[in-house]
């Protein structure tokens, strides 16, 4: 009896072990603060993310605000920006980018001129489809834009216009001028007021060195076509804003790039020290012939573990953004803070990939990804803290 029971002492001390390796080698992350968020969306083949995570980020104000939970249409403001979107296309001869992205501030734009309304409302999915595929659609509409553009006939019609938002509405409906939530009908425009949301509360703020900082600028990016401006403020400063945001109660509407390897396909967002990762002792011999995709494949397993991150200045952050290492990929809904085991901070992400991930949706990002790869984010003035704010003017 003795034996059976040293023995099973052995093994129960054996799993344990085992088990504290597995935590040890996994991350582990405890909340420290997170704001209240609506579902998770899933944008399936779309490049609409920026709006996506916007009213995200709208919603998550309506319910601080206690209005309870919201489900705004997406696809109204998608419309109204492929409308406006095709507009100044051909007001500046096809000059610009033509495609499915946009930014935080064209969701603004149109909340403030065309008002909102429910999902309900305006799914916008008239093309034998449950989830949103916008491929056919934004092919469509640029090749007409490219057509009109070409000026075949000396001027433009009258009917152009037409004929393009035509398109538009095959696809995603027409805007409704009227509909009926809850018993009371409304406007757009009629539906914004009640919700209460006031467009001129939100500001939109990047950290380059190429304008001065504490002042605006309109941020060079495919996807900024309104050219909307942006504050311009120290790396430090916006880092802080995020944290100051979180802690009173507030999101961010999060711009930024995911084409690193860093940024994982399941919840993950680090910016690893790849040389040190290489070059750590005796396991150099693993990467000896590796081709750049196995390598990557390599990196990824790293850090699926807590790994050393670079240390991320903001001359890193302009030369990324000059030689097009950092690009304007994807927008997202920052809601939280929380640690891992080692006492690292990381931000709570709320992403519009559905939930079929490790953590349902919801990405955790080291501040240093987050200082490395914002291009922008958008909060509520309130959320910046006051001497900042000040010092902006706003």
């Amino acid at each position: 009896m003795k034996r059976l029971m040293l023995a099973a002492c052995a093994l129960a001390m054996s799993l344990g072990f085992a088990q504290g390796q597995k935590t040890e080698d996994a991350y582990v992350f405890t909340t420290v603060k997170k704001v209240p968020i609506t579902s998770v969306k899933n944008q399936n083949r779309s490049g609409t993310c920026w709006c996506y995570s916007t009213l995200g980020f709208f919603e998550s104000e309506l319910l601080r605000m206690g209005k309870g939970p919201y489900d705004l249409s997406e696809m109204f403001v998608v419309s109204h920006s492929y409308k406006d979107k095709a507009d100044k296309f051909v007001r500046i001869h096809g000059m610009m980018n033509f495609g499915e992205g946009g930014s935080s501030d064209d969701v603004n734009y149109v909340i403030k001129h065309y008002g909102i309304v429910p999902e309900e409302a305006q799914p916008g999915e008239n093309y034998g489809d449950s989830l949103p595929v916008h491929g056919e659609m934004e092919a469509a509409a640029a090749a007409y834009l490219k057509a009109i553009v070409s000026n075949p006939n000396g001027k433009l019609s009258t009917a152009w216009k037409r004929g393009y938002d035509g398109i538009i509405d095959a696809y995603l409906g027409p805007n409704p001028k009227t509909f009926t939530y809850k018993g009371k009908e409304y406007t757009p425009l009629s539906f914004a007021k009640e919700l209460g949301l006031n467009m001129d509360n939100y500001v939109s703020l990047t950290s380059y060195t190429h304008h001065p900082f504490y002042t605006q600028f309109a941020l060079a990016l495919p996807d900024n076509w309104r050219w909307a401006k942006y504050w311009n403020v120290p790396i430090d400063d916006l880092v802080e804003i995020v944290n100051n945001a979180i802690n009173k109660g507030y999101t961010i509407a999060w711009g930024a790039d995911v084409s690193e390897t860093g940024f994982t396909r399941d919840g993950l967002g680090v910016v690893p020290d790849v040389k040190a990762i290489m070059t750590s002792g005796s396991d150099q011999a693993r990467w000896v012939g590796l081709s750049t995709r196995d390598k990557n494949a390599e990196i990824r397993k790293d850090i699926e573990k807590p790994c050393k991150e670079l240390k991320i200045t903001q001359a890193m952050r302009q030369e990324a953004y000059d030689n097009y290492q950092t690009t304007d990929d994807h927008g997202m809904q920052i809601f939280g803070i929380a640690k891992d085991q080692t006492g690292k901070t990381f931000y709570m992400v709320k992403n519009s990939w559905g939930t079929n991930s490790k953590y349902k949706g919801i990405w955790y990002v080291s501040e240093a990804f987050l200082r490395y790869k914002t291009m922008d984010i958008m909060v509520n003035k309130a959320a910046i803290p006051e001497a900042l704010r000040s010092k902006l003017g706003i």
